[in-house]
């Protein structure tokens, strides 16, 4: 989805090891770069320099659901935000609509389902992508939905079995200005 956007600023929450903050850099984005893991951190400026992109990539330490970064960005990227600990997600996403600059994509990809080769529920109930999007709290007239799919994608297990695996895809745009603006 962020490969045809023109680049800017974007906000990567949750970003592990790096992998999505480095691409985005790779095509020209100033990234910011969050995650509560210190040690996910340390492995992803490593990354970040041995792709020689660490001046173009901020990383910061947050718990996303204490603290949030400051700034307003061109994309802010929510990928896979779902844990199995206790985490109130509606209030990161909030807060994620909330630093996106005005002509700025938020995206939000989630899983929607169990992986075939998982030992959990199959049953589990997951979002839907217009329960994501309800929970967003969007002024209409301020934002436009450019897509709201489950899509289905081959990958492959941790003991290389294959099957798909369901993601739920929310991009909205800001195409108003923000409450207060």
């Amino acid at each position: 989805m962020a490969s045809g956007l023109s680049a800017g600023t974007a906000l990567d929450l949750g970003c592990g090891e790096g992998g999505d903050a480095v691409w985005l850099a790779r095509q020209g984005w100033r990234v910011t770069a969050v995650d509560v893991s210190a040690t996910a951190l340390a492995r992803a400026t490593e990354r970040a320099a041995a792709a020689g992109l660490a001046d173009r990539i901020d990383f910061q330490r947050h718990d996303i659901t204490r603290s949030f970064p400051v700034g307003a960005f061109d994309l802010v990227s929510a990928q896979y935000l779902q844990s199995p600990a206790a985490f109130r997600r509606e209030p990161v996403l909030q807060a994620a609509v909330r630093a996106v600059t005005l002509g700025g994509l938020l995206l939000v990809v989630d899983h929607a389902s169990v992986p075939p080769w998982s030992s959990a529920d199959p049953e589990r109930p997951f979002p839907t992508p217009e329960q994501i999007l309800l929970s967003l709290d969007l002024a209409p007239p301020r934002w436009r939905v450019e897509r709201l799919v489950r899509a289905s994608r081959e990958a492959t297990g941790p003991t290389g079995e294959t099957g798909p695996l369901i993601d739920n895809v929310v991009a909205v745009r800001r195409s108003g200005p923000r409450a207060g603006d």
